[in-house]
């Protein structure tokens, strides 16, 4: 996917509400917004999650069921949903794990947490369940208790969700440029805390739900310039999705993606509505 401008920020300093939001997006996709905007005023079409077992059905987008799905579970001993509510993600996850695997999956609010842990409760069966521990920490700082902990871990970041924003007065009215720098200060600490938790040979994917660059590649190039200056640190994979996984609990035809510089986009005006989605594959190799 190409954007028009590489420096999105750079001299929109002063965009500020509905206008300014559309200024900012068209500069940054040109023609494509349009479609875009038309595609975020339709209805996505959620898909039905319901693992065997379980009390309840859970509802979510395709786009983020392909990218849990893009995390590898594969020989996977602890497992990390770092930012889990409301849910979806985690149980993609837990539905997959090997048997004698643990997932962790967690919540810096205590309000969402306890949604999570509902989900958790009603969507999963027990012999699931009881492998899976909730808990309420703010991401950002874990790694200051523990390192090289977890061999798989999945950051959904906090993002600027342009898509809630466009659909709703109160935030679009009041949306600014302030906004995403704040938002994406806060995903390079949940970033670079869950690299720092991950073991070597570990695997780390890291999603949002934003249209910004700044939000998505960019972060991955600050990842690069952190911690692989020598290219040996970590690599990037290319996705490889077996619905087969998958296939007892959804029905399900996965959307495609569109790469980008360092990971993966879906977007709804070419997905009949998914998304969007971003996500970037990290392979650990030394520390």
């Amino acid at each position: 996917m190409k954007q028009k401008n590489k420096n999105p920020l750079k001299g929109t300093e002063k965009l500020f509400g509905a206008e300014g939001f559309e200024q900012y997006y068209g500069e940054l996709y040109g023609e494509r917004w349009p479609q875009l905007k038309d595609a975020f005023t339709k209805e996505n079409q959620a898909v039905e999650y319901h693992v065997t077992g379980a009390e309840k059905s859970y509802f979510l987008d395709s786009a983020s069921v392909l990218a849990a799905l893009c995390l590898p579970l594969k020989d996977a001993e602890n497992i990390l949903d770092l930012c889990a509510a409301p849910g979806g993600k985690t149980l993609v996850l837990a539905s997959r794990m090997p048997e004698d695997a643990k997932l962790s999956s967690n919540e810096r609010s205590s309000e969402r947490k306890h949604r999570l842990s509902v989900v958790v409760e009603t969507c999963l069966p027990p012999e699931i369940n009881e492998r899976i521990t909730v808990s309420c920490s703010d991401g950002a700082t874990w790694c200051t208790r523990q390192t090289e902990c977890f061999d798989r871990i999945l950051l959904d970041a906090p993002c600027s969700s342009e898509r809630h924003v466009m659909l709703d007065p109160k935030y679009l009215n009041t949306w600014s440029l302030s906004r995403i720098k704040t938002v994406s200060m806060e995903q390079w600490a949940l970033l670079s805390s869950a690299y720092r938790m991950l073991t070597v040979d570990g695997i780390l994917l890291y999603s949002t739900c934003a249209l910004c660059p700044l939000e998505n590649d960019e972060m991955i190039e600050r990842l690069f310039k952190k911690f692989n200056k020598d290219g040996k640190a970590f690599e990037l994979m290319s996705p490889e999705p077996d619905v087969n996984e998958i296939n007892d609990y959804v029905d399900i035809t996965l959307p495609e993606w569109e790469k980008t510089k360092y990971g993966y986009q879906i977007m709804p005006d070419k997905q009949s509505g998914a998304g969007p989605i971003y996500f970037s594959v990290i392979h650990k190799l030394k520390s």
